[in-house]
């Protein structure tokens, strides 16, 4: 997909996709991502409280970002964890489109720590504690991932700091998460942008003022623009680098869908020995299993899972 956006008017809304951006002659890369139905189905699954959701949403969305530039076949997770009333946050993107968050807290600490008139960020809520990105291509070849201590109270400062730390490339992360009121009700939207420098050569020369200059522009992006769904991707890009032109590039439909099914179910089962199983049969005879990321419940009859 390509659009020039010097039309946005003509141009049609989009939604649930992730994609990258080109500056025209700018040595700066970037990428968007918006997220309607798919973000609202992963944070609906739970009920998570407002500012669990927003950073799950956070999680979600630069799992989006990062996972859609890769090149090959496989997954991008995004993981944060500290000591914090939310001890854990994990979001996993793969090269499909396919997505699935998930989040581990304690509801009176998260309650404790959203007295304030501000919705308490990453800091706030996870604590002292580590930044993950996991790069997973397949059994054939070992994981591969970095760990930056978590910086600043947002995720969009964490991720800056981890490329800043790991890749040594200047980058600058928006992310957004909200909920919008349509007719049919209120549902949860996320949006995420991100630039990074491209380093100069001879060739290039200094990149230093392009950069200066891309970064200002990206800073006045809000937060209602991110989200809102009747602003296309087209039309925010040409609001914000219309004077050097902007196309969009390479775009990708992104949907909520997890990875769980009874096959795997039962093969997890398969891993407790038979007196583990035999305390796991609930009075009916039945094994229930509820899956952390989209809440599916999954009933086993004991004979359906292998002998040890």
């Amino acid at each position: 997909m390509t659009d020039h956006a010097h039309d946005p008017a003509a141009a049609a809304p989009a939604d649930d996709l992730a994609a990258a951006f080109q500056i025209e002659g700018w040595p700066v890369r970037g990428r968007i991502v918006r997220l309607g139905e798919t973000i609202d189905a992963i944070l609906s699954a739970h009920a998570y409280p407002e500012p669990v959701a927003a950073l799950l949403g956070e999680a979600c969305a630069l799992a989006a970002l990062v996972g859609s530039s890769l090149k090959f076949e496989g997954r991008l997770i995004v993981q944060a964890q500290g000591d914090g009333p939310v001890r854990y946050v994990v979001a996993d993107y793969d090269t499909d489109g396919h997505m699935r968050g998930y989040c581990r807290f304690d509801e009176d600490e998260v309650a404790a720590a959203s007295q304030g008139f501000a919705r308490p960020g990453a800091r706030s809520l996870l604590g002292q504690g580590v930044f993950v990105m996991t790069l997973d291509r397949g059994p054939d070849f070992e994981r591969t991932q970095g760990i930056t201590p978590i910086e600043g109270e947002s995720l969009s400062l964490a991720a800056e700091h981890y490329f800043q730390q790991s890749e040594q490339i200047p980058t600058r992360v928006r992310l957004a998460v909200g909920s919008v009121v349509t007719e049919t009700g209120a549902t949860w939207r996320a949006g995420g942008a991100l630039i990074q420098l491209i380093a100069g050569d001879e060739a290039r020369g200094s990149t230093e003022e392009a950069w200066d200059r891309s970064r200002a522009l990206f800073q006045t992006l809000a937060d209602d623009e991110l989200l809102d769904p009747t602003v296309t991707p087209e039309t925010l890009l040409f609001r914000l680098f219309h004077e050097d032109g902007v196309r969009l590039e390479d775009a990708r439909a992104l949907v909520a869908q997890c990875r769980c099914s009874r096959e795997r179910i039962a093969s997890v089962l398969t891993s407790f020995d038979s007196t583990e199983r035999a305390e796991m049969i609930e009075a009916d005879g039945k094994i229930r299993v509820t899956c952390e990321y989209c809440a599916t419940i999954y009933e086993l009859a004991p004979d359906e899972i292998a002998p040890d």
